[in-house]
């Protein structure tokens, strides 16, 4: 699947807009953050070969009963990870530091890697790139560099988009530890969004090609369909935690709900929820979206004539930053 037509900006604003109108993220209720933490573990592990079923993690972390079979370093990943994520809401208020990457991969690893919470002192190569990361004598100083580079341009006001793909995809092109890298890689990219009033995204074995493909593009010098990864990723995000804590107006219903009763057919929908024009989820193979995702698609992106240009220039909002 390509990433074509990005998530219209203002549409996730106002998503993200109605979400903070409702709480601020680190105030969400319990229940909700833990459903977050279970998702995206459970979609973070999955990538990295972590076998534990979506039903198995569910009562894991928020049934919090065993499972039976089920691989210890597999159900250790599981239980440490979600705690790590957890996590990330004490690091908010604090620089993204060295010292915080190293804590989050301890943090996730102990128990589980021999050199957990530590630098790689081997040297890797990324199955399946034809990116080499750096020698291992080089790590400090290239993570050094990274650090340095990330803070000077978040400093001076670096959209929150751009920036998490450069960031994203730098720290996965030192990979600088010797296992883990992907999943610390994203906890960092989800800490970066919360720093800046975003709520986390999941990112799901069922994404894992487009994910790992933005990522080596990336090598090119191009993060432009890495950037739109995020995005898309970002409105599903916006979507799930509306549904949850939104109003009427936020309940994911199916497509075909609103085929029956507005401009747009459910064909024509669902083609572009396949484009990732229309914010949408797939659930058990049916696109869904609410009723404010689709009146925002409506105003922003489809035909503006059969709204009041008033209406559409009162809705505007500044772009991402």
């Amino acid at each position: 699947m390509s990433l074509q037509i990005i998530v219209n900006e203002n549409i996730l604003n106002k998503l993200r807009e109605e979400l903070l109108n409702r709480s601020s993220i680190e105030r969400l209720p319990d229940s909700v953050w833990k459903r977050a933490g279970a998702l995206n573990t459970w979609g973070t592990n999955a990538i990295e070969g972590n076998t534990l079923t979506w039903k198995e993690v569910e009562k894991i972390l928020i049934e919090q009963r065993s499972v039976s079979n089920a691989p210890l370093p597999d159900v250790l990943e599981t239980i440490k990870h979600e705690a790590a994520f957890h996590g990330l809401i004490r690091r908010v208020s604090a620089s993204i530091r060295l010292t915080a990457v190293l804590e989050l991969h301890e943090e996730v690893f102990r128990g589980v890697l021999a050199d957990a919470g530590q630098w790689r002192r081997v040297n890797v190569r990324i199955t399946g790139s034809r990116h080499t990361p750096p020698r291992m004598e080089k790590v400090l100083i290239k993570m050094e560099e990274w650090i340095e580079e990330y803070s000077n341009r978040d400093m001076i006001g670096e959209p929150v988009f751009p920036l998490a793909a450069w960031m994203h995809h730098s720290f996965e092109g030192i990979h600088p530890f010797s296992n883990g890298n992907g999943r610390i890689g994203r906890l960092l990219l989800n800490l970066h969004f919360l720093k800046h009033n975003w709520p986390p995204i999941h990112i799901f074995q069922s994404d894992r090609e487009v994910y790992m493909n933005c990522l080596e593009e990336g090598h090119s010098g191009n993060l432009s369909r890495l950037i739109e990864f995020l995005r898309v990723s970002m409105g599903k995000s916006l979507l799930d935690l509306l549904d949850q804590v939104g109003t009427e107006d936020d309940e994911l219903k199916p497509l075909k709900h609103f085929g029956s009763k507005g401009p747009y057919s459910a064909k024509y929908l669902t083609l572009r929820a396949g484009k990732e024009q229309l914010p949408a989820i797939k659930v058990k193979g049916e696109w869904q979206t609410s009723s404010r995702a689709l009146r925002l698609y409506r105003i922003f992106v489809g035909e503006k004539q059969e709204a009041p240009s008033s209406t559409i220039e009162s809705t505007l909002v500044p772009p991402l930053k």
